[in-house]
């Protein structure tokens, strides 16, 4: 029941357990190290086309998916007449292709349901995808996680930091718009 102030009382938050509220700590971290790293790509945007970050924010999020913002800087490094030294285009079309893997991981753990059996002390992901087949489809996926499963989600963490140091060291090695 949530209070005339709009908080829920203290005991409706939920008790999990540790292990539990790590795994969903690391997916709020992912979701936010992504965000970030996914916004800097406005600075290689912009020296891509070339433009000031004001125009290349308004064409960033003029696209409505991650997968279309990398096409467009695919497209715009592959290019043989651009703006950037082929260097550059090389580090970008590297950087995108990372970008890419880990976009696959971030949506597989950002579009799940987690569940925590206190029963079995078990935890799981619930993929909120549907998968189409050629007579049915498949939603619901179930994934048993465990403390490994925490430490890939550290490592892909880890992974996705590195891209968002590396999009700001062309950044100021190729004088990009900032």
């Amino acid at each position: 029941m949530i209070d005339a102030r709009g908080r829920p009382p203290a005991s409706a938050l939920p008790n999990v357990p540790p292990e539990f509220d790590r795994l969903l700590t690391r997916v709020g971290y992912l979701n936010y190290a992504w965000t970030n790293t996914e916004s800097m790509l406005i600075h290689i945007l912009a020296g891509l086309v070339p433009t000031d970050k004001e125009t290349a924010t308004i064409i960033h999020v003029s696209l409505n998916t991650t997968r279309a913002r990398i096409d467009l800087l695919e497209r715009l490094a592959k290019r043989g007449d651009g703006p950037l030294p082929e260097a550059a285009t090389d580090r970008i079309l590297k950087l995108t292709r990372r970008m890419r893997r880990l976009s696959g991981i971030r949506n597989r753990l950002n579009h799940s349901l987690y569940a925590f059996d206190p029963d079995a002390g078990t935890m799981r992901s619930i993929q909120m995808k549907i998968a189409d087949r050629k007579t049915g489809f498949r939603i619901g996926e179930e994934t048993m996680l465990d403390e490994a499963s925490v430490e890939a989600l550290d490592q892909t963490l880890n992974e996705i930091r590195s891209a968002n140091t590396e999009i700001w060291t062309m950044i100021a090695e190729y004088d990009l718009p900032g």
